[in-house]
Order: C-alpha cells, then sequence, then structure tokens
C-alpha cells in the first residue's frame, strides 16, 4: 500500500491522544456560540452566525503555530483557515469541519441533557448533545488529531490546512463554496472529519470511510383545487385531499438514476418535510390550494434537476389527472441549492491509502468504504478537483432528538487520523 510508518513516530502520535482532553474540549465547543450557530436547511429561515465558534477555534489553531486567517461572505459568519507550511516535497492536505449546527428545535425533549441541548452530558459510553456527532465533537477530535501533530515534533514535508467553514447545513454557499471558488483555496488532499461511525454494541461498531457523497435538492409541489364551502363539499375539490392521495405515491416512487458501485445507504427517494394549505379565516371553506415541500435524498451522480421535476411530475400526473401547469406546478424551492452526488475516490488512493493503513494500525481491520448520505463540505471539495473523503467518530444516523457520539471510537479516529497525517504529507529525517 503507502510507506511505512516510522514505529517511533506512531508510538508517539497515539501517545498524544488524550481522551480526557477531547471530553472536555467537545463540552466546552458544544455551548460555544449556542444557539446562534445553529443554522437550518430550510431556506426561508435566516442563518445562524457562527462568529463566536469560529474566535475560539482560530485560537486553538494558532496556538498551535498556524497561519490563520478568516474568510466572510457575510458579517459574523468567518470561515477560519489555517495554514502549517511544510519543508517542500510533499502534497497538502486539507483537515475539514463545519463550524455549524442543525437546529434543537423541541428542547423539552432532550432528557439526556437535562432539556439542554448545548449542555453536553455523558452517559457511559456516549457523550449527548447538539452538535456532538455533527459536528463539535468532530471538530474537537480533527483539532486533537492535530494538536497529536505538531507535539510529536514530526517535520513534515508537505502543507497541512484547517479548514472550518460556516453554512455548512445549508449546502456551504457561505462557506465551502466560496472559500474554493472566490477565495481560491484547494489542497491536493481532503479528510472532513464528519459522521462515518456505525454501530452501538460493544463489539460491533466501526467507522466507514465515506468516498462518495449522495446529493439531494429541495422541491415544492402545489396542488390546485376548487374552493367550496364546507356545508357543500361536493361542490368543490379539496387541495388538501389530493395532496392526502398523491403524498403515498411520492413516498414510494422510484427516480431514474444510472447505478453506482456505492450506491448509498439511502436510495434516490422523496420525503415530504412541510404540508401548507387552507387560509386563516377560511375554515369554513375548503382549500383550493396545497403546498408539499419535499426532500429528494440519496441522489447519485448524472441525476438532474430537470430529470427529477420530470419524475415528479409523472407521478403527480397519474395520480391527480391534472395537467403541469393548470392544475399543479412542480419547482425547486427557492433560495435552495441543488446539489449533485460524487464520484467516489479510488480507495487506493490517497487520502484512503494512508487512512486505510492507521485503520488497520488502531483497530486491526479495513475499514467498508461507502457512499455518504448527506451533504457535507467533501462535496464541495471534490467540486474543486480535490481528493476529499470523509472519516469521522459521530454516528451517521443524525438523532433529531438526545444527538450523541461515542467516547471510544472517538479516541479511535483521533489516532487514525492522527498516524494518516504525517504519511500522507511525507516527514523529513
Amino acid at each position: 500500500m503507502n510507506k511505512q510508518f516510522n514505529p517511533d513516530l506512531e508510538k508517539q502520535l497515539v501517545a498524544n491522544i488524550n481522551e480526557a482532553e477531547w471530553i472536555e474540549l467537545t463540552k466546552e465547543m458544544v455551548a460555544i456560540g449556542q444557539p446562534n450557530s445553529t443554522n437550518p436547511l430550510d431556506p426561508d429561515i435566516p442563518a445562524g452566525e457562527e462568529e463566536a465558534i469560529a474566535l475560539f477555534v482560530a485560537g486553538k489553531l494558532e496556538s498551535m503555530g498556524f497561519v490563520v486567517n478568516k474568510y466572510c461572505s457575510q458579517t459574523k459568519r468567518p470561515n477560519v483557515v489555517g495554514l502549517l507550511k511544510g519543508e517542500g516535497g510533499g502534497p497538502s492536505l486539507m483537515i475539514n469541519d463545519h463550524l455549524d449546527t442543525y437546529p434543537a428545535v423541541e428542547t423539552e425533549r432532550w432528557d439526556k441533557c437535562d432539556g439542554n441541548p448545548f449542555k453536553a452530558t455523558q452517559h457511559g459510553d456516549w457523550i449527548y448533545g447538539r452538535g456532538t456527532s455533527d459536528t463539535r465533537a468532530n471538530l474537537a477530535a480533527s483539532l486533537l488529531a492535530v494538536k497529536s501533530v505538531i507535539d510529536s515534533g514530526v517535520k513534515l514535508k508537505g502543507d497541512l490546512v484547517c479548514c472550518y467553514t460556516v453554512d455548512e447545513e445549508k449546502d456551504g454557499l457561505h462557506g465551502s463554496i466560496f472559500i474554493t471558488k472566490e477565495m481560491g483555496i484547494t489542497t491536493d488532499y481532503s479528510i472532513t472529519v464528519e459522521p462515518t461511525a456505525w454501530g452501538k454494541e460493544q463489539d460491533d461498531w466501526g467507522l466507514n470511510l465515506s468516498v462518495a457523497n449522495s446529493g439531494h435538492c429541495l422541491i415544492s409541489v402545489t396542488l390546485r383545487g376548487i374552493k367550496s364551502h364546507i356545508w357543500r363539499p361536493d361542490t368543490g375539490k379539496n387541495a388538501i385531499t389530493m395532496a392526502s392521495e398523491v403524498i403515498p405515491e411520492i413516498n414510494r416512487m422510484a427516480f431514474k438514476h444510472i447505478p453506482s458501485e456505492f450506491p448509498g445507504h439511502t436510495p434516490p427517494c422523496a420525503c415530504v418535510v412541510r404540508i401548507a394549505g387552507g387560509l386563516p379565516g377560511e375554515m369554513q371553506f375548503t382549500p383550493d390550494a396545497c403546498e408539499l415541500s419535499l426532500a429528494v435524498v440519496g441522489m447519485l451522480p448524472g441525476m438532474s434537476l430537470d430529470g427529477i421535476i420530470e419524475d415528479i411530475v409523472s407521478v403527480v400526473t397519474e395520480v391527480t389527472g391534472g395537467v403541469q401547469g393548470e392544475d399543479f406546478d412542480i419547482s425547486q424551492i427557492p433560495g435552495s441549492l441543488f446539489v449533485e452526488g460524487t464520484e467516489p475516490v479510488p480507495f487506493d488512493e490517497e487520502p484512503n491509502r494512508s487512512l486505510r493503513e492507521a485503520y488497520q494500525k488502531i483497530l486491526g481491520c479495513e475499514p467498508i468504504p461507502n457512499r455518504k448520505n448527506a451533504f457535507n463540505d467533501t462535496i464541495r471539495f471534490r467540486e474543486a478537483g480535490i481528493n476529499a473523503v470523509t472519516f469521522g467518530p459521530g454516528e451517521d444516523g443524525w438523532a433529531p432528538i438526545n444527538e450523541c457520539i461515542s467516547v471510544k471510537k472517538s479516541v479511535a479516529a483521533m489516532k487514525i487520523i492522527a498516524l494518516a497525517i504525517p504519511n500522507i504529507l511525507g516527514t523529513s529525517a
């Protein structure tokens, strides 16, 4: 596979990983800047402000010797980019994670955190709190893996870049897209330290190596009926009733796509995330319009917005007998982005080679390659031509309530990443 690890360096890198230090940093970072840093995918809800956590992370990087710059596309939303110059002769590597989290709306249901999602709380091997799995605790893991490398005193040939972005939860417009397209920041390789872990049993768990990502988009379906008085529903056509007939078929529909070697755990499908129908003050009338908001997920390379809309039009036409433009309208939700699925990074290329070697060293087996279902900045770095992959200790399940992360998986991930960094960048004697 790749060049051999230096045994003495390997021992030092592993010894530098401190579980208690990671737990303390995770608990601190889960609370910093929250709830201001929460950032919903909903395009009609304002984005978060990640400034507080960004400044904290920038300070951590500066204390490790990085030259740090902050790049803003919007006020109070700085992307943090730290550069540690190598001695020359090696490739460049980016360690990436994001600074925003998704919201915690029903705070009273977070019983593992005493009703406070931003109070990280440990129960056995698990730390609970919003941003533990996605992705404050992964961010902490990335910082401490990098710190392990620096504390070892190893001389790196290639440049090490730590890039921590805003706006990831809204598909990266002011974060990874801005960083790559507007600021022109790229590297040869990138590891996004985001959730790829699986399994909660004592002896049955691991961390996938996500070599590709699925895409997604948000679609609006507006159904039109005929308004009538509630005493005479037979004279009208209730748009909400129409929606109730359409939704089961949308849930069952299959999208046209080209099969992939890494298809993802979720096949291309649609799920309804909002329903809007009826007007205030008109409870005595049946609604003549109902809007469904759909999330189309699990998209594979080659799937297009036009093709997705065409598939949905076909289903709605069959159910309602209506005509697009007259009886219903289907379009992309304004303000949302269309995110394409990515082609996989070959398993025998960097950074996969070094991650695989390190995984074998720490866990004694090969990581499982897969396609990550969700969006993360890996997609934008792939679009910029970087060999970008995702590997991290968070749970690849995105719990809406009582989000959590495993201590043992996080410690393993830190050791693996710490071992992989100098192997990718090369070292000087």
